[in-house]
């Protein structure tokens, strides 16, 4: 099912992209009537959005965009997350101060189209879920790192936040305190 979805998405996408940077710059071209300046401003537009889609890919492929610049948990030494303002058993010894990570995932826009067509049809929004599940771990891989940096055993009161950016889009802060523990 899966593949059927992936296949349906990007032939929309192809279809889009074809509409619109091949027919419309094929229509401004034979059309006429169209002013010069015109044209030089429909194609520098297209130009500039195929430019900007060009490296936003470059930077998918290298993993920069994706949320993949942090090692993974088990490589790096491990702080105890704690969504309570104590650890049960240990005494805080000194507290760091506020950690936060911080986070902004989208979606494409083929993976964008089936979550609207489930929307209609009702379920789970599956490229919603996986999305804000990678945006909840890049976001708590960079509080832990900046916990790591002041020497943290712990970050206490863990706490999560959420908003929506524009619609295939959403912003996720991961907080809490960073402590030392004796």
């Amino acid at each position: 099912m899966k593949v059927i979805r992936l296949i349906g998405s990007t032939a929309f996408v192809l279809g889009l992209f074809t509409a619109v940077f091949a027919g419309m710059p094929w229509y401004i071209y034979h059309e006429p009537i169209l002013p010069l300046w015109l044209k030089i401003a429909v194609y520098g537009f297209l130009g500039g959005i195929l430019l900007v889609l060009l490296t936003v890919a470059i930077e998918q492929r290298k993993g920069k965009a994706t949320g993949r610049e942090l090692p993974p948990s088990e490589s790096r030494p491990q702080v105890l997350l704690q969504n309570s303002v104590e650890v049960p058993g240990r005494q805080i010894s000194e507290i760091l101060g506020l950690v936060k990570g911080h986070t902004i995932f989208a979606i494409w826009l083929g993976r964008d189209v089936s979550a609207l067509l489930r929307l209609i049809l009702g379920g789970e929004l599956i490229e919603y879920t996986e999305m804000m599940g990678r945006a909840r771990e890049v976001a708590t891989n960079r509080m832990i790192a900046q916990a790591e940096e002041l020497g943290a055993d712990a970050i206490i009161n863990v706490r999560f936040v959420t908003t929506s950016v524009v619609a295939s889009a959403a912003e996720l802060l991961a907080y809490g305190t960073a402590v030392k523990l004796q």
